[in-house]
């Protein structure tokens, strides 16, 4: 499953929010292992379940915190409950998009509670990267693209450059 396609970034369902989990069972257990594998053969640090064709409020993820620890994580239904008022600007990559770095400017740091796959809600504070990528794969399941947090113009770049690419890859 590992090959599996990823939702291109101008596809419409990433436009939408996603489903709540209403219960933890094995099938949310086999969609997050399933969502490890996919991000892990992708080398990337997180994923969406929406970013498989699956508008599921589910995300996994494998980065470190800013003291170095790192963090595999699947969170289901995730909800931000406080942001910083200190912001970052750093540059984000998107599965939905690889090969396009962006500049976005996100809080510093982020309080999340979300329901682990055991069932247990759970909260976590995060910075770093770890928060960086709460807040990019939160904003998905939300239905919020990295490309819609930048200005008009970065966006517009971003978009054409994607065009490009696919109509390349098409040709091939």
């Amino acid at each position: 499953m590992p090959d599996e396609p990823i939702v291109p970034i101008d596809d419409r369902r990433l436009e939408q929010p996603s489903e709540s989990i209403l219960e933890i069972d094995d099938a949310v257990r086999a969609l997050a292992n399933r969502m490890f594998d996919v991000m892990d053969a992708n080398h990337g640090a997180g994923l969406a379940a929406v970013q498989i064709g699956v508008p599921k409020r589910l995300i996994v993820m494998d980065v470190p915190d800013k003291a170095g620890s790192r963090h595999r994580l699947a969170l289901a239904n995730p909800e931000i409950l406080e942001v910083s008022s200190e912001t970052e600007v750093n540059l984000e990559g998107c599965l939905s998009m690889p090969g396009y770095d962006l500049p976005v400017d996100r809080p510093a740091r982020v309080w999340v509670r979300y329901t682990d796959l055991v069932g247990k809600v759970r909260e976590i504070q995060a910075d770093g990267i770890l928060a960086i990528c709460l807040q990019h794969e939160i904003d998905h399941v939300n239905g919020v693209r990295f490309t819609d947090r930048v200005s008009a113009l970065r966006r517009t770049r971003a978009r054409s450059y994607f065009a490009k690419v696919r109509r390349h890859a098409r040709a091939a």
